[in-house]
C-alpha cells in the first residue's frame, strides 16, 4: 500500500485545505501526520512542545510519517518540518510528493498570528522566513510535482495536481 499522493510544504501552504479537496476529486481519503501525531500523544502539537520538548514531537512524527507511509492510499499531509528528518526523506523516495509553493507574505497572511503553531509564536513572519530558507531546498529535492498556491484558487490548485497525478 502507497499513498497516491504525498503533499510537504511550509505553514500556510495549504497542506490540509488542498489535501482534502485533491482526496475528494479522486475519490481517496485524507490523512494528516499532525492529526495522527495528536491523537497518539493526547493532546495538541503546542502542549507536545511546551511539555516534552520538540524532540520528543519529532520522535512522533518520524513514527506517525513511517506508519502513515505504510498504512495509508489516499493522500498524505506531513507537517511542514517532517521532511527535515533524513528517515523520513528516506521513506518519501518513490512516493508521489507534491510541494506546496507558498510567498512567504501569503504564508504570513494565512498562518496570521496563529499560537498553535509552535515554531511561529514569537515573531511570525522572521520564525516562517527562517524555516522556509531552511527547508525550501528540500522541499524541493523531494518533490516530483510543484504547485505554486500563492495566488491560485483552491480550485485551480487542485485541477491541476489530479492532472499531473493522472500524467504520472
Amino acid at each position: 500500500m502507497s499513498p497516491r499522493a504525498v503533499l510537504i510544504g511550509p505553514p500556510g501552504c495549504g497542506k490540509t485545505t488542498i489535501g482534502t479537496r485533491l482526496a475528494a476529486e479522486l475519490g481517496v481519503g485524507f490523512r494528516d501526520t499532525d492529526a495522527d501525531i495528536e491523537a497518539a500523544a493526547g493532546k495538541p502539537i503546542s502542549d507536545i512542545f511546551i511539555e516534552d520538548g520538540e524532540q520528543h514531537f519529532r520522535a512522533l512524527e518520524r513514527e506517525a510519517v513511517r506508519t502513515a507511509l505504510a498504512e495509508h492510499d489516499g493522500v498524505l499531509a506531513l507537517g511542514g518540518g517532517a521532511v527535515m528528518a533524513e528517515e523520513t526523506q528516506e521513506l518519501l523516495a518513490g512516493h508521489e510528493v507534491i510541494y506546496l509553493e507558498v510567498s512567504l507574505a501569503e504564508a504570513v497572511k494565512r498562518v496570521g498570528l496563529n499560537s498553535a503553531r509552535p515554531l511561529l509564536v514569537l515573531n511570525p513572519r522572521s520564525q516562517l522566513r527562517k524555516l522556509l530558507e531552511e527547508r525550501l531546498p528540500i522541499y524541493r529535492r523531494l518533490a516530483k510535482i510543484t504547485a505554486d498556491t500563492t495566488e491560485r484558487s483552491e480550485e485551480e490548485v487542485v485541477a491541476g495536481l489530479a492532472a499531473a497525478l493522472e500524467e504520472s
